[in-house]
């Protein structure tokens, strides 16, 4: 039975929508470049809810209307950190180096180490956190890329052979992020310096025989 709408109708209807849902994808965006710029350079406890909405033109209630909650909001912050990480052109030539390239780079945006710290600190300690399962995450994919680039390392005599590449994995990744708290008690402490000396004492072995 015919629904009363012309062809054109439904199709104005349907642009319509798509044309809604581009402009909400769009603020979200708008949202995300907002909120990690102002984390990164006004610090993450200096930055407010209320101060983003604001500068996006939207009340506190506008902006939630686009996150579940501000800790979601918090957490896809990290993932576009992460992503605008792995675009970047680092010159490393292996995952450890890259990981202090990374780390060195985060001393530059110090908003951003405490927003780290805090949903991890929170997000450990509660599975039903909002951040739980990007750290999860986080830390699986990296382990089992670290995991691969040590076996080519130990493959091709670049990494001590008795070492096990997941456990050097785990134990970088954990000096890489423990070094995080210690740097935000003193931020004098070279963090890029901490995660090459693990590496290099991974690798002495075969620097002392070569």
């Amino acid at each position: 039975m015919p629904d009363g709408r012309s062809g054109s109708g439904r199709y104005s209807h349907a642009m319509a929508r798509r044309g809604s849902y581009a402009k909400g994808i769009a603020k979200r965006e708008e949202i995300l470049a907002v909120a990690l710029e102002r984390v990164a350079t006004q610090g993450f406890r200096r930055t407010s809810i209320r101060d983003i909405a604001a500068a996006v033109g939207l009340t506190q209630a506008g902006l939630l209307h686009y996150f579940d909650s501000k800790d979601e909001l918090w957490v896809a912050v990290l993932r576009r950190r992460d992503d605008a990480d792995r675009a970047a052109q680092w010159d490393a030539p292996d995952l450890a180096s890259l990981l202090a390239a990374v780390v060195r780079h985060n001393a530059e945006v110090p908003g951003l180490v405490q927003l780290f710290v805090n949903l991890s600190a929170a997000a450990a300690t509660d599975p039903e956190h909002p951040a739980h399962g990007y750290f999860r995450e986080r830390y699986e994919s990296s382990r089992a890329r670290m995991t691969a680039d040590f076996q080519a390392m130990q493959a091709d005599g670049r990494l001590r052979s008795d070492l096990e590449p997941e456990e050097l994995a785990s134990a970088l990744l954990a000096v890489a992020d423990g070094l995080q708290i210690q740097w935000l008690y003193d931020p004098t402490r070279d963090m890029a310096e901490h995660v090459e000396l693990v590496t290099r004492l991974a690798m002495a072995e075969v620097t002392a025989r070569t």
